[in-house]
């Protein structure tokens, strides 16, 4: 696999001030806090529950303490008459995003760091921590619950979670992945190189004891310290993915892996012809390139990882930053970033050939994530803020959704898989990933319809958290030009 292919990869809502609320927020949480009434109701609201069914039009929606109450046909819903009312007409409510390659790191200045000249100078390639902008953005774009899906400043990690839940920071709940669990020669500064089995058992034990609650393998991991990290991982009752190179995706079924990310054209080597064991090899992706999606070789694969429960995390906006002329770019992303950042972007994307080999390798692995969600298979989603720097975060789970409908499916089944797919993932789809009565209030409240534009979803105007509203133009404003810099 190809080296630079791998590391690519309310108030004003609600009018007013609300009183009563549910909590204290903190000084810097309070600023963007528009909805703390403990009981209110969205009337006229258009609903998309996150299961894939079809959106219900003319909804009022209850919620109190924090819960889902009742959902229901305007007028055909019983609630006290004390509770708050809001006309939502107009408006869209679906499920908080479940973000499932998300991290709290950006790579701010890769065209520095890797210039025209492809070299990677010494101690490699350095990503900077976003402890403050990352989860405002996140929050602000309607991310709910993250997976951080690797660390490299894992108690800058711990950090942010705990000042999240103490209500000291706005931010989504979050799964933290442990730094991740990669062999040598690792391309990254910040990455730790395995020794062995009994070091791979080390880490997993100490990082649970820190307080991580996923793993993830990397690139160039053998297959005896996967397998005892994916044991390990297990009987501390978490689970771990992985970025695969030096593992093929059948062995890594085999050894019990939980998810595979970035899906297989980018990240299975097992069709490389002279490919050697625990070995990542160059030019990886171009054994996928012959390969047909309906052919037995690539559906027997399909059927190996929904028989053995193995999902797989799409992050199609990594992948489509290296296209050609795209993403189309957008004055909030550029908003967003700091100068230096998105300069670093710009030159990036200006490198890119017209002729890029990722054009069709990219139309192969949205074919495949197709067919595996045909086939039954757990796909999940997340935008993966690295690359050439052009996915940032909450911006890039929200293009996630939209790159997934370009693909073919449905807004509500694109919906469903950055939502509803994620929480079952996390087994925690009795608490969120839908909407649904006496599930947690982890909401989106978009202007528009995007049961009929999926672009409207970029247009979030409060987020709830725990049935608290977060007013989203404030949480984007208040990163103005810091990306890459905090």
């Amino acid at each position: 696999m190809s080296r630079w292919i791998v590391w690519v990869i309310l108030l004003s809502v609600l009018p007013g001030t609300v009183a009563a609320a549910q909590s204290q927020p903190s000084n810097d949480v309070a600023p963007f806090v528009s909805v703390s009434a403990p009981a209110f109701v969205l009337n006229h609201v258009r609903v998309i529950d996150g299961t894939g069914a079809a959106a219900q039009e003319d909804q009022s929606v209850v919620i109190a303490n924090g819960t889902i109450q009742a959902i229901g046909p305007f007028g055909s819903v019983k609630f006290p008459g004390t509770y708050m009312q809001f006309d939502r007409t107009g408006y869209t409510l679906i499920p908080g995003l479940v973000g499932m390659h998300d991290h709290l790191y950006y790579t701010d200045s890769i065209s520095v760091q890797r210039g025209a000249d492809g070299v990677l100078g010494e101690p490699g390639l350095f990503v900077m921590e976003l402890p403050y902008t990352a989860p405002r953005l996140y929050l602000a774009a309607g991310v709910t619950t993250m997976r951080t899906t690797g660390s490299v400043e894992p108690y800058t990690d711990l950090k942010i979670k705990h000042r999240i839940e103490a209500n000291l920071m706005p931010g989504p709940k979050i799964d933290l992945s442990a730094p991740y669990l990669e062999g040598k020669p690792t391309l990254f500064a910040q990455m730790h190189e395995l020794t062995g089995p009994d070091d791979a058992k080390r880490l997993v034990d100490y990082w649970a004891e820190e307080g991580m609650t996923s793993y993830k393998a990397y690139m160039n991991i053998t297959r005896g310290d996967l397998g005892v990290a994916i044991q390990q991982a297990h009987s501390h009752h978490a689970k771990l993915t992985g970025h695969l190179c030096s593992v093929t995706w059948r062995e890594a079924i085999a050894l019990g892996i939980d998810d595979l990310e970035h899906g297989p054209v980018f990240a299975d080597t097992e069709f490389v012809a002279d490919k050697k064991p625990d070995v990542c090899p160059q030019g990886g992706t171009k054994s996928w390139a012959a390969l047909d999606i309906n052919g037995p070789q690539v559906q027997d694969l399909i059927h190996d990882l929904v028989s053995h429960h193995v999902a797989v995390t799409s992050t199609l906006p990594v992948f489509e930053a290296f296209l050609p002329g795209r993403p189309k770019l957008q004055q909030r992303v550029l908003d967003a970033m700091s100068s230096e950042s998105a300069q670093s972007y710009l030159i990036a994307r200006a490198r890119i050939p017209l002729d890029s080999p990722i054009t069709g390798l990219y139309k192969k692995e949205v074919e495949f994530e197709v067919a595996f969600s045909k086939a039954g298979g757990l796909l999940l989603g997340g935008p993966d803020p690295t690359g050439n720097g052009g996915v940032l975060p909450g911006f890039g789970d929200q293009k996630e959704v939209e790159l997934l409908v370009e693909a073919g499916f449905t807004p509500a089944d694109a919906i469903r898989v950055m939502t509803l797919n994620g929480a079952m993932y996390m087994g925690r789809q009795d608490h969120i990933g839908s909407i649904a009565p006496g599930k947690q209030a982890d909401l989106v409240l978009i202007k528009g319809d995007p049961s009929k534009k999926i672009d409207d979803i970029e247009n979030v105007e409060t987020v709830f958290k725990d049935g608290v509203g977060y007013d989203s133009k404030k949480l984007i404003e208040s990163v103005r030009g810091q990306v890459g810099i905090r």
